[in-house]
């Protein structure tokens, strides 16, 4: 176990988080249209989002300490799990309606 990660934050929320992303980048891959189909002043706060969303839980367990105290903070456990969520209930929100 890295000496960063508490007990609060445990190991197997990092996979979780890899694993959501994972699925929503498949699931975006095979269904573009999801964002594609938004109209330019929602999609790209969604793209941004889904950067940041994606990206974070990608990062955030391969990032062993990272010098820039606002990368620390935009990857921190809260803030990327919060991210995540809101794009995950973004896109099936839109799924759902299309």
């Amino acid at each position: 176990m890295r000496p960063e990660m508490s007990l609060r934050h445990p190991w197997w929320s990092e996979i979780a988080l890899l694993l959501v992303a994972a699925g929503l980048g498949i699931w975006l891959l095979l269904q573009p249209g999801l964002i594609q189909g938004l109209p330019f002043t929602l999609r790209l706060p969604a793209v941004l989002l889904g950067i940041w969303a994606l990206g974070a839980a990608f990062l955030r367990p391969l990032a062993p300490a990272l010098p820039r105290p606002l990368l620390c903070r935009a990857l921190s456990p809260p803030w990327n799990q919060l991210s995540l969520a809101l794009f995950t209930l973004l896109v099936v929100v839109r799924a759902l309606l299309v």
